[in-house]
């Protein structure tokens, strides 16, 4: 019996759908939805990323002030637009692209953008506050990730979850989320320095894996009938694709569905619900405004 497909589209689009229905509640109330996307510099992927979440702007109604800046921009120039955006009242979410050219410090930019407006959950004062299990921006791609989850039936109270990957943006801050009591997740952090990895992953209920390594997960580290969710977007060469290459996971996809019980794939899974979750934290972004 082959593994349960989530569908992120679709699971996506619900959210999108709740969160224009709102965005019209609110500007009837005089009040416009509005985020800032700073893209600095050309590289494709960024662009790609970028016009994705532009287009999901469009589509929620929600005003749009995003900001393209050259590769040269200097750190400064860039720490001044943010101070811009941050007083603009008008501007209810920001969010500069990653990554950034190397003369420029990523950490320093994300704790420039005022935590009120960090819709990405980045600044340090949000994560910190996700920690203590206070209310804050939650990370685009770890919240997306629990109301997949959630939306498939998956059970999350009790389960062993393994992450296998630590970063800033996925690993940890979902390690935090996973723990807490809405939750109830018993949840394990793997990453490089883990040793005998399928020791771990043979034993979750749910495997995510965020290690940005093409098959890092294969159909041996996984029990029969566990949950996987595929974090991963790597370019592979495929010479019989017009651009070259072709996407993948971080999980052997193919193989792992007919052992694993649900499972996301890649593209169509977790990247959908990203953005999907970004429209939803500049929606909660201008509603505390609207409050504050």
């Amino acid at each position: 019996m082959e593994a349960v497909v989530i569908d992120g589209k679709e699971i996506a689009q619900k959210v999108r759908r709740s969160v224009a229905g709102k965005v019209q509640a609110l500007k009837e109330r005089g009040i416009n939805p509005c985020l800032a996307v700073i893209l600095v510099g050309e590289d494709p992927a960024s662009i790609s990323y970028v016009t994705g979440k532009r287009k999901a702007l469009a589509e929620a109604g929600m005003l749009d002030k995003s900001v393209s800046l050259p590769e040269s921009v200097t750190e400064d120039e860039l720490l001044k637009q943010i101070a811009d955006l941050n007083a603009d009242s008008s501007v209810h979410g920001i969010l500069v692209q990653l990554p950034l050219p190397g003369h420029i410090s990523e950490q320093k930019v994300i704790n420039a953008i005022s935590p009120e407006k960090d819709v990405d959950g980045f600044n340090p004062v949000n994560l910190g506050r996700l920690m203590t299990g206070e209310k804050s921006f939650v990370p685009c791609t770890p919240g997306g990730i629990c109301v997949m989850l959630r939306e498939a039936g998956v059970r999350i109270d009790g389960a062993n979850v393994v992450i296998v990957g630590r970063s800033n943006i996925v690993g940890k801050p979902l390690d935090l989320l996973l723990s807490r009591r809405e939750f109830n997740a018993t949840v394990t952090l793997c990453h490089t320095g883990t040793r005998n990895l399928s020791d771990y992953t043979k034993n979750a209920d749910i495997v995510i894996a965020a290690t940005g390594h093409p098959h890092t997960v294969t159909r041996d580290m996984v029990r029969p009938g566990a949950c996987v969710i595929d974090v991963g977007v790597n370019r592979v060469p495929d010479s019989a694709k017009k651009s070259g290459f072709r996407l993948t996971g971080d999980t052997d996809f193919d193989d792992l569905r007919s052992v694993a019980g649900f499972i996301t794939p890649v593209p169509g899974g977790v990247g959908p619900m990203t953005i999907a979750m970004l429209m939803q934290n500049t929606l909660e972004a201008a509603e505390n405004a609207a409050v504050a």
